[in-house]
């Protein structure tokens, strides 16, 4: 982020995916295009067990460490596609048919990229 300092709960975020394989992350600054959310991650998991596992890795260490929880997660039973809401941020984990599919990343396609250091 050209030197900026990165929000703690974002890097806790990445790790967390990362943990658990997360694949292709992205995590966008789109709070220069929408006043609803600072920042979108997007991630993908090879089957729905992976992902309710990232997002459960997700849950515990944002709960444990940040002393937060999500304001809805949805699509948790599927496991298809899971969208976990922060307020501040979204947490977007997709198997790769359904990320291909609705292609988040385009739509954010003006968002700058927050880039992280892997751990």
């Amino acid at each position: 982020m050209g030197g900026e300092k990165i929000d703690p709960i974002l890097e806790r975020t990445f790790n967390a995916i990362s943990n658990k394989k997360g694949e292709d992350v992205v995590c966008l600054d789109v709070r220069k295009i929408t006043p609803l959310f600072d920042y979108v991650f997007i991630c993908s998991a090879e089957t729905d067990i992976q992902a309710r596992a990232i997002s459960d890795e997700i849950y515990i260490k944002l709960k444990k460490n940040e002393k937060t929880i999500p304001l809805s997660v949805e699509g948790y039973e599927k496991g298809s596609w899971i969208v976990m809401d922060y307020g501040d941020f979204l947490v977007h984990i997709f198997l790769p048919e359904k990320r291909e599919y609705y292609n988040l990343e385009d739509l954010w396609v003006g968002a700058k990229r927050v880039e992280f250091e892997k751990k």
